[in-house]
């Protein structure tokens, strides 16, 4: 089937009506082209849902998007993010410069924005030296996948959890948390238009990144928790969902059974393959065999570290749910298939 993904030059800001518009702002360097930004109608003036990236091109595109739609980016009085992650949330300070708009997100990114601000570039460095080392990379390469250091994006104002309705007076918009993607990801449901703002949760044709660090961890289970809340949004029944890449689409619900199928389906060729091994495998190993969108040789280091990561939140699930054990006393971290 065709994509109807359209490259960022043949995007253009959109009255989606019902008071909701959307303007593409374009992500410098990255396949994914741009973020949809949607700013919706308050007579306080707008509030945006995500911001964009922070680079004076995404500025440009989103200032001059909003004024394309007649509205004024010194006029929005707040902007959800509904994540941290720099295309949702870079711009988000400038914005609030030019503006003083709040900024919102989930209590649980918030703690992450925080974490970031307080870590300096040198133990940023050494973490994911040993995460990787931990993982089975070697040396050589581990130097060569670690990505530079994030730079953290704007503090939030106000703090959201799960439930609690955005300040967006005459309209109801509603935080559904919804982790995996990070830890304090959130849908927004317009629930007076029957609308979901799906962020990086649900999108139409492609599958969030969902990894675990450090690889080893062994406390959480983000693909896990990913699954639940695909579940979740399912529940909501088949809304139309405006998601921050590609294109709005109608029916969340059978979309995000799609993608928990997909998983569940990836989780099954994993434990084939670790069964069929005679050794138990590292984290590192595991990504090597499993199926990616081009060949593990032809993956850049940093991609195949952020398979790495993909690889151990899906052994995490495994081992979650009793299906594999992670061997004690062994470094790097190996994992082993249990019979069923």
């Amino acid at each position: 089937m065709k994509s109807k993904r359209r490259p960022y030059a043949e995007q253009r800001p959109q009255d989606l009506g019902g008071g909701v518009w959307s303007v593409p702002v374009p992500i410098p360097g990255n396949p994914l082209g741009y973020t949809l930004v949607y700013a919706l109608e308050s007579p306080r003036g707008p509030v945006l849902v995500d911001a964009g990236w922070n680079h004076p091109d995404a500025w440009e595109a989103l200032s001059g998007g909003l004024a394309a739609l007649g509205l004024d980016v010194t006029a929005v009085s707040g902007v959800v993010v509904t994540h941290f992650h720099p295309d949702h949330a870079g711009l988000a300070g400038q914005v609030r410069d030019v503006s003083g708009a709040w900024i919102a997100m989930h209590e649980n990114d918030a703690a992450l924005v925080r974490l970031m601000t307080a870590y300096a570039a040198g133990e940023h460095d050494r973490f994911q030296a040993d995460m990787l080392r931990r993982a089975g990379a070697d040396p050589a390469e581990a130097g060569r996948s670690m990505g530079e250091r994030p730079t953290p994006p704007a503090a939030p104002d106000r703090e959201l959890r799960d439930g609690d309705l955005v300040d967006l007076p005459g309209r109801k918009l509603r935080a559904v948390h919804t982790p995996g993607h990070t830890p304090g990801h959130i849908c927004l449901h317009l629930e007076d238009a029957d609308r979901l703002f799906t962020g990086d949760h649900v999108l139409p044709d492609i599958t969030p990144h969902v990894g675990i660090y450090p690889f080893d961890r062994d406390d959480v289970d983000p693909l896990g928790d990913f699954l639940e809340s695909l579940t979740r949004v399912g529940e909501l029944g088949p809304l139309a969902a405006l998601p921050a890449h590609e294109w709005i689409f109608p029916d969340v619900a059978a979309r995000a059974a799609q993608i928990r199928h997909h998983h569940e389906e990836k989780l099954d060729r994993l434990l084939a393959l670790l069964a069929e091994r005679p050794d138990p495998p590292t984290i590192w190993e595991v990504a090597a065999m499993m199926t990616w969108n081009r060949p593990w040789d032809a993956l850049s280091p940093v991609l195949r570290s952020m398979a790495a990561g993909e690889a151990a939140a899906h052994l995490r699930t495994l081992e979650a749910r009793g299906r594999i054990r992670r061997l004690s006393g062994v470094d790097p971290v190996r994992f082993q298939a249990l019979d069923s």
